[in-house]
């Protein structure tokens, strides 16, 4: 029951992959112990994923973008055929926003991506690490990308950054352009749903972690596949599809396949394993890092972002990215032994003063 002076926040994110679900994990959670009552905006996988890791509170079905990757010679050029859908989809929750904020009155909206969820009557806030958005298609494309990125974002009252402030940064140019968004900006460091904690890693343990818009979800889960009964490790495929009934099988060969895992196994068997394989999705990048853990990446074909974290996090010493075209799961792990990996040193985390300044002015603009 909500107390008639609590405050109340909409959280929404992205329907593209998992991540931004998990990444909003932390910030529902912080905004619960500072006492607000939290709504979640979603739909599909991302719903299911939050239900089951919140299940007592408030749902409210929010269509996604439905953004699928083309193949071939239109990958890198998918998004871009899919503008006018994308931009009618801003405009139809951008309505839906305004028609939620009739009927429930939210103090405060935190949307994770979603371009249409702004409303000058309430503090709305923009969650991405992608301020320069990388699009494959050259530096003339992307500053225009740029400018229209900041056209949607200057409609919010702040932008939140899920990165480091300073040089040493996760997401590198993408986090941190030269000219930051005309709105307040804060970098609120790592989000992660995980936590790490003492435990030697078991030997010879595989993890392999498949996420992403389809098709290419089941391409490199065929891939894998495919790769394991030579192996002669023992291996959990967790397959990124909450919501499903999981196939619970194990093989004779030591090969788990679960559809979805809950957070605390997932903490635990990411801790534990010896060898994790994932995409370079950035929420799974602050995952990996949040535990101290290197990891093999493997971008999402004609995902501009994840080719250049992966790349990114190679050059530093961080992880080992490789392609997925003619991927072999064999040679990754030579590669991943043969390499002398750092990881970067934590800095201090702030989404606890972020949240609290959120609150501080919501109840400002309530006196």
């Amino acid at each position: 029951m909500q107390h008639k002076d609590q405050l109340s926040v909409l959280i929404a994110p992205l329907d593209w992959g998992l991540g931004h679900a998990t990444r909003c994990t932390p910030i529902i959670k912080e905004l619960i112990n500072q006492g607000t009552r939290v709504i979640i905006a979603s739909a599909g996988p991302q719903k299911a994923l939050l239900s089951a890791e919140f299940p007592g509170l408030e749902l409210v079905d929010l269509p996604g973008y439905a953004i699928r990757h083309k193949q071939g010679l239109f990958l890198k050029w998918g998004l871009v055929f899919q503008t006018p859908s994308i931009l009618k989809q801003i405009k139809r929750e951008n309505q839906w926003l305004a028609d939620f904020i009739q009927t429930h009155k939210p103090d405060a909206v935190i949307s994770d991506n979603r371009y249409g969820l702004y409303h000058p009557d309430v503090y709305c806030v923009f969650l991405t690490h992608q301020l320069a958005i990388r699009t494959g298609l050259g530096s003339l494309v992307n500053h225009f990308i740029l400018k229209w990125n900041y056209s949607f974002i200057r409609k919010f009252s702040a932008c939140w950054i899920p990165d480091w402030p300073g040089a040493i940064s996760l997401a590198g140019k993408l986090s941190h352009p030269t000219t930051k968004p005309p709105v307040p900006t804060r970098y609120v460091g790592i989000l992660s749903r995980l936590k790490p904690f003492p435990v030697k890693p078991e030997k010879n343990t595989l993890l392999i972690l498949i996420s992403g818009p389809e098709p290419q979800r089941t391409d490199f889960e065929k891939c894998v596949l495919s790769q394991l009964e030579n192996l002669f490790l023992q291996c959990t495929v967790v397959r990124g599809l909450p919501g499903m009934a999981s196939p619970g099988s194990i093989s004779t060969d030591g090969i788990h396949i679960v559809n979805h895992l809950p957070a605390e196994e997932l903490n635990v068997l990411m801790n534990a394993s010896d060898l994790i394989v994932t995409r370079s999705g950035y929420s799974s990048i602050m995952d990996l890092v949040q535990l101290a853990r290197n990891g093999i990446l493997v971008p999402t074909p004609g995902q501009a972002e994840q080719e250049y974290l992966g790349n990114h996090m190679q050059e530093m010493n961080w992880m080992v990215c490789v392609p997925q075209k003619n991927f072999n799961l064999k040679k990754a792990i030579l590669k991943f032994r043969g390499s002398i990996l750092t990881l970067p040193q934590k800095e201090e985390p702030q989404l606890g003063n972020v949240v609290e300044e959120l609150i501080s002015h919501c109840n400002n603009a309530k006196r």
